[in-house]
């Protein structure tokens, strides 16, 4: 089940903008419970992405969107698991944008049951011409979109965790 705040998409906001957004809340089904009992990892990243479809409609990426030949794709991922979610539960997801340039998005993903935090994604998206296979610059109402959007998230600490890599300690 997807929420938006804006369920029709992007408007004018009349409102500050959603600092975090939360556009996407389900209930953990049977076929993501693996054999210890809990949601399993790749079910983590499929919430992420269902949370970024919920982002793409919300900013105006739609299926118009994507049939004139355009869209955004993920080309970078690192997610985090740091608590459990069972069969039934509740998860909610929150995105925040993190940057833009011309060709580039950068957002954050945490993955909430109650006031539990499951799991973080943190996220690099391209705006690709998909006819001609490479990178192209937004267009501008898209870009002001996502500027305005990034504006909004500023005002939130960054988490520690953005920009960590994976390593063992020297």
């Amino acid at each position: 089940m997807l929420e938006s705040t804006r369920p029709g998409g992007w408007d004018t906001p009349t409102e500050p903008l959603p600092a975090p957004l939360a556009l996407h809340r389900t209930t953990v089904p049977e076929a993501w419970v693996d054999y210890n009992g809990h949601m399993s990892e790749w079910c983590y990243l499929l919430a992420m992405g269902d949370n970024s479809d919920a982002f793409f409609r919300f900013i105006g990426i739609g299926e118009d969107y994507r049939a004139s030949g355009y869209s955004l794709y993920t080309v970078e991922t690192h997610i985090r698991n740091l608590d459990e979610a069972g069969l039934g539960d509740d998860v909610h997801s929150t995105l925040r944008v993190l940057g833009v340039d011309a060709k580039r998005v950068h957002i954050a993903h945490e993955v909430w049951s109650g006031d539990r935090l499951l799991a973080t994604g943190e996220q690099m998206l391209l705006h690709v011409d998909m006819s001609a296979g490479r990178t192209v610059p937004l267009p501008d109402v898209l870009h002001a979109r996502l500027t305005a959007l990034a504006d909004a998230h500023a005002a939130l600490a960054l988490p520690d965790w953005v920009g960590r890599r994976v390593a063992l300690p020297s």
